[in-house]
């Protein structure tokens, strides 16, 4: 399909659902799907951003950016999963208690307007998610949540192409699941793991890097990059990682260059071989 066929295809299903309540993390998906749901209906549309330690800052300031920019209407909550012993412990199917208490959080949003009393939750997962270890797409069937994109036949460079159409900047956005992505299955969930996370990838996205991983086990560091990338990885750079990464997380000690380069999926063991999620 080309853009403008894909876009109407999305909005058939949204037009299915009635009014919506937009799971927007901040990444292409979820934003494409915020644009075009809000575009179709302004006054049916919500869109609901969870602000948690585990959500990068610049997820959050670009959902706010386009809010504000385009007059969503902007929904920010919190969801309880650092109250969840079952998220923190950090086991092959954490993703399913994120989602199920990022959902939990935005039910309530129903009751907050008489309009939105029928309001369905669509998320932003797309057809390549189905192939993939993706346990929070169980969660999700629980709580009732719609997948527009998916029941579209919508696939990532789909929606690529229908955000450039779209003229959203974001379009091109590398994907970059959540922070806790990046802790290998059995690494305790904590905010400094995760903010040292975020601190040393935005020092390595600010050299120039696009696609990057540091991933935690415990209080060792790995920087995980393309096979393109790595030649460019020096000494001095990993030093500079390194402390931002112990500026907000003191407890880690060491953090090298991954002796694998960058690969979806290489913080999750433990898993069947060939379901490995997007991370």
């Amino acid at each position: 399909m080309n853009p403008e066929s894909t876009r109407a295809a999305i909005e058939r299903v949204l037009a299915d659902c009635g009014p919506v309540i937009v799971a927007c993390s901040g990444g292409i998906d979820s934003l494409l799907l915020a644009t075009i749901a809000h575009r179709r209906s302004p006054s049916t549309t919500v869109v609901a951003h969870t602000v948690t330690p585990a959500v990068p800052g610049e997820g959050t300031g670009r959902v706010v950016t386009h809010a504000e920019r385009h007059g969503w209407t902007l929904e920010l909550v919190r969801s309880n999963e650092f109250e969840d012993e079952r998220y923190l412990a950090n086991p092959t199917d954490r993703c399913y208690f994120c989602k199920t208490n990022l959902y939990a959080a935005i039910a309530p949003l129903r009751h907050a307007d008489i309009a939105r009393a029928d309001a369905v939750i669509v998320s932003g997962a797309n057809t390549d998610d189905l192939g993939e270890y993706r346990p929070g797409l169980d969660a999700a069937a629980e709580a009732g949540v719609r997948h527009p994109f998916v029941e579209a036949g919508v696939g990532k460079a789909g929606i690529r192409a229908v955000a450039r159409h779209l003229g959203i900047v974001e379009a091109d956005l590398p994907s970059s699941p959540c922070l806790a992505s990046r802790l290998y299955t059995g690494t305790r969930v904590t905010e400094a793991r995760l903010r040292s996370v975020e601190a040393g990838e935005s020092v390595l996205r600010a050299g120039g890097f696009e696609i990057v991983r540091c991933r935690r086990r415990d209080a060792a560091a790995v920087v995980e990059l393309p096979i393109g990338d790595r030649d460019r990885v020096t000494p001095a750079l990993l030093d500079t990682v390194r402390a931002a990464m112990q500026a907000v997380d003191p407890e880690l000690e060491s953090l090298t260059l991954d002796e694998r380069p960058y690969r979806p999926g290489q913080a999750i063991l433990h898993v069947s071989e060939g379901s490995h999620a997007r991370s």
